[in-house]
C-alpha cells in the first residue's frame, strides 16, 4: 500500500516484506534448483523420436518424420541412364521430378526385385530432396531416446556410415540428416 509522507513524497515500500537472510535465500534457491533439475530429468526420460518404419531385404528400417515429407506409391519410375546402380531412377511427384535412391543397392543387401507394393519414401532437408526406395511401409510410431543403441559391431561398412542407431526390437534407424548431406549420393557425372 503506498503511503504518502509529510514532505509529499510516496512510500512504495511500505507493505513489502522483509528482506531474506543470506542463509533463507541460499535454501529457497537450493529448492528451485532441484525442483528444475528434475523437470530436465523427467523431459529427457520422456523424450522421443518419431519414425517411420518400413521393410527393407527383409530387415525392418526406420527414419525420422522430421526428414520425411511424404509416402508415395512407386509408380512410372523413369530409369535414367548413365548414374550409378543405386539411383533406380527417377518419378514425378506431384510436379516435382524426384530421384529415386535404391537403398538395398546402395547398402549392398540383396535384391526382392520391384512389386506394385513398392513405396518411395520422400525425404528433404533444405535444397536437397529424394525418394528411397522401400518394399513396404509398416507404419509410424515413437521410440524413446533412450532406448536407442548407437549400432551393432556386426553392422560394418556403408550400412554403418548411415546409421543413427538400433532401437530395442532390432530395428534399424538410418541417419536422414547425413543420407540427405553425404557427396556420395549426389551424382556428379557429365555424359560426354
Amino acid at each position: 500500500m503506498k503511503k504518502a509522507s509529510f514532505d509529499g513524497s510516496i512510500d512504495l515500500d511500505a507493505d513489502a516484506p522483509e528482506p531474506y537472510s543470506p542463509r533463507q535465500a541460499d535454501l529457497i534457491l537450493k529448492a528451485r534448483a532441484e525442483e528444475l533439475a528434475q523437470a530436465v530429468e523427467q523431459d529427457e526420460e520422456s523424450a522421443s523420436i518419431e519414425v517411420v518404419t518400413f521393410s527393407l531385404a527383409y530387415e525392418t528400417y526406420a527414419l525420422e518424420t522430421a526428414f520425411v515429407s511424404e509416402v508415395y506409391p512407386l509408380n512410372d519410375l523413369t530409369p535414367l541412364p548413365c548414374t550409378p546402380a543405386f539411383v533406380a531412377g527417377i518419378v514425378n511427384v506431384r510436379g516435382q521430378v524426384i530421384s529415386v535412391v535404391d537403398i538395398k543397392k546402395f547398402f549392398d543387401l540383396p535384391a526382392r526385385g520391384l512389386t506394385d507394393l513398392n513405396k518411395v519414401i520422400v525425404i528433404g532437408s533444405g535444397m536437397m530432396r529424394f525418394g528411397i526406395m522401400a518394399d513396404a511401409i509398416l507404419g509410424v510410431r515413437n521410440i524413446p531416446i533412450r532406448t536407442i543403441q548407437p549400432g551393432l559391431p556386426t553392422l560394418t561398412g556403408v550400412r554403418a556410415d548411415y546409421l543413427r542407431g538400433i532401437a530395442a526390437d532390432r530395428l534399424v534407424i538410418l541417419d536422414a540428416a547425413k543420407l540427405l548431406t553425404d557427396g556420395k549420393i549426389v551424382v556428379h557425372e557429365e555424359v560426354a
